[in-house]
């Protein structure tokens, strides 16, 4: 097998390791009892769970860099279409899964739905990300990637970007521009809640970098052919990121919610030291058994992610006779069978690794037929 093969392999177990991780952390048997690791951070910091999406946005990155290798850099009419036609299906298809929620629901309004959300973010920082690349050339796209962050964090210092309140700046673009009805809510400790989207308009900014990063790492991979040295300078490359996102920190907050430039930069960060640790594992050692079940994951990473919100969303509105109530299939099998059998937070996890494990047969099949779905 040949390093490109091996080094793409990579790439494809660290992709599905991080729709695995996505598909995970949604899907709990009840929300009320998820360890901590697998919570989100309430607002400032950072937990396990707040590197999965970003891990796929900085993988995202790298993988557009190596697709478009075959443009050189040239920003012809083919490529525009293709990067304006893949935008618009995953911000098209965000929608349509989040009026699939709510039709299931019977909540579904117009003046309601939710505009913003994770395929959306993936949808714009995709396409701000690919058009950059190509105008700027792989030479600077950290001179850009930089650039991005440092304007985002003069904004924040500037103009209230921080605060935990409807005051906050990102709360008020939003508002203003998509209407409070069309974004969700932050609930304060106190348990008072604001408008506030935390996938939207001004921190795609940051996110936008967030990909230009990964796509730098991408530049690694396609100029240095020895998988060693290919290591080491993107094991340097995370280091690096890493120190300078948590010093960036005592003035930028890590803060998902927010999209710090300090949040991307230590998650592309990480990032990189886990994309290094893979390519040693996988391509240096040899050691592959372990990741095969990830890979069905890794080549159909989106539509993964998209079955696994249906199913979620079928499990919690299928309804069952329990007794004299009616329950939906998802509280069933959580209180009626994983709760009495391993408790409140093993079944809660269980549960949600056995939901992981339904879709991944599905992904098998795909990838036993080798039919690969692209969004």
């Amino acid at each position: 097998m040949s390093t490109h093969q091996h080094r793409l392999l990579a790439l494809d177990v660290m992709r599905g390791i991080t729709i695995a991780g996505m598909i995970m952390v949604n899907n709990p048997g009840s929300w009320k009892y998820v360890y901590a690791p697998l919570q989100h951070a309430q607002w400032n910091g950072l937990t396990p769970t707040d590197l999965v999406f970003p891990f796929f946005m900085f993988i995202m990155g790298v993988s557009l860099h190596i697709s478009f290798g075959r443009y050189k850099g040239e920003l012809s009419r083919q490529l525009i279409v293709k990067i304006l036609r893949r935008t618009l299906s995953l911000f098209v298809v965000g929608l349509a899964l989040e009026a699939f929620s709510k039709i299931c629901a019977g909540t579904f309004a117009l003046e309601s739905l939710r505009i913003l959300g994770v395929m959306q973010r993936l949808a714009l920082a995709y396409c701000g990300a690919a058009f950059l690349t190509q105008i700027a050339g792989k030479k600077y796209y950290l001179w850009v990637s930089a650039g991005i962050l440092l304007a985002y964090v003069l904004v924040m210092q500037i103009f209230n970007g921080y605060v935990q309140s409807s005051g906050n700046l990102l709360a008020i673009i939003d508002t203003t521009v998509l209407g409070a009805g069309h974004i969700i809510k932050e609930t304060l400790p106190g348990g008072e809640t604001f408008p506030f989207e935390p996938l939207g308009l001004l921190s795609t900014l940051p996110g936008i970098a967030h990909v230009m990063l990964g796509a730098f790492v991408g530049h690694i991979i396609t100029d240095i052919k020895d998988n060693h040295k290919r290591i080491e300078q993107i094991f340097i490359f995370g280091a690096i990121l890493l120190f300078t996102g948590y010093l960036l920190q005592y003035l930028d907050p890590v803060n998902k919610k927010l999209w710090t430039s300090s949040y991307a930069i230590v998650t592309c960060g990480l990032g990189s030291l886990f994309l290094a640790l893979l390519i040693w594992i996988i391509d240096i050692r040899g050691h592959r058994k372990w990741c095969r079940p990830f890979e069905a994951f890794g080549i159909n990473p989106l539509f993964m992610y998209v079955l696994g919100w249906v199913v979620a969303v079928g499990l919690g509105t299928i309804t069952l006779p329990v007794g004299e109530q009616v329950v939906s299939l998802k509280k069933f099998l959580y209180e009626g069978v994983m709760q009495p059998l391993f408790g409140d937070y093993p079944g809660s996890l269980i549960y949600a690794l056995l939901f992981i494990g339904f879709i991944w047969i599905f992904g098998q099949i795909l990838y036993k037929r080798k039919i690969y779905i692209k969004l």
